[in-house]
């Protein structure tokens, strides 16, 4: 376990620096330059100069990326243009709400997809498959950007049910969450349905039948316990689609996260949270394909770690 575990972090150094290679290349090519939108456009170009040499802008890319690699290897994002502050500082700040609503949006889309799927599996064919296979379909093709203002309009708007935007109370969770849970629970019920239709073809199934065991407790104890390896895998390799997903989301629902505070430093052209942004959704990416790595142990016994 320790040596796969060291082997792993090894090799996620490469992909950590491969994403900061690539956003400090692509936030540099976007076209508008940060020291003119933070002045204004009447600015004197004596005082642009000035604040683009106190930024470091007015050196060469290549000095620019090499230094702001040396900040990183000594656990420094850089200092927000816009803000003033440390980048760490601001992202701490907005991280809890971003990782709380991916956390609650997870945790609903396999609530829902989980016994959704075992339904359709004990029944394929049936016009309950049907149906429940069409509702995932349309939950699939719907983005974020069409279920998110639709359901602002229905459940704000229109019955007042629930805020149109902001984090405060259990109730500001509601829309955010299962508007990025959606497509998820979509996605894993079609994988729960599919898992589970080939365990109970497996003849352990038929000999538990035998034994006289309810069918909920074939389908639920054996059938469904098998069938959750690649529903982990779905499930960890969403999440960092449910952390990109939340920049739409959090920007709808004027959710304070890092999503939001992405396309805020990418409006203002502040390059050095930009890239702290989005390292720290890659990195919290690359965490959770660790975990759910450790979670297969968990679910199946027969897999080692060496």
């Amino acid at each position: 376990m320790r040596s796969f575990l060291l082997r792993r972090l090894l090799l996620n150094v490469p992909v950590l620096l491969g994403v900061v290679t690539l956003v400090f290349s692509f936030i540099h090519l976007v076209p508008g330059d940060p020291v003119q939108i933070m002045l204004g456009e009447g600015a004197q170009a004596a005082d642009v100069e000035q604040l683009r040499r106190k930024l470091g802008l007015d050196q060469p890319v290549l000095v620019q990326y090499g230094r702001y690699i040396w900040d990183l290897l000594h656990g420094r994002l850089g200092t927000s243009f816009r803000f003033g502050e440390p980048v760490s500082q601001i992202i701490l700040s907005r991280y809890p709400a971003t990782l709380q609503l991916a956390t609650l949006s997870l945790c609903f889309g396999a609530s829902l997809a989980i016994p959704v799927g075992v339904l359709a599996a004990a029944r394929p064919g049936s016009w309950i498959d049907r149906l429940l296979t069409s509702a995932t379909l349309l939950g699939i093709s719907l983005p974020n950007f069409v279920s998110g203002p639709a359901a602002i309009i229905l459940f704000s708007v229109v019955l007042g049910w629930l805020p149109v935007s902001g984090r405060g109370g259990p109730a500001h969770f509601v829309l955010p969450a299962v508007t990025l849970g959606a497509s998820l629970s979509a996605i894993l019920t079609r994988m729960v349905r599919a898992g589970m239709i080939e365990e109970l073809q497996e003849e352990y199934v038929k000999t538990a039948r035998s034994k006289g065991l309810t069918e909920t407790t074939v389908l639920l104890k054996h059938a469904l316990r098998n069938s959750l390896i690649p529903v982990v895998t779905v499930l960890g390799l969403q999440f960092g689609t449910l952390l990109a997903g939340a920049i739409i989301t959090e920007t709808i629902f004027a959710w304070p996260g890092v999503g939001r505070l992405t396309v805020q430093a990418i409006n203002s052209r502040d390059y050095p949270l930009v890239q702290g942004c989005l390292l720290a959704i890659a990195f919290t990416y690359v965490t959770v394909n660790l975990l759910t790595d450790l979670a297969y142990g968990l679910l199946d016994p027969r897999i080692k770690y060496r």
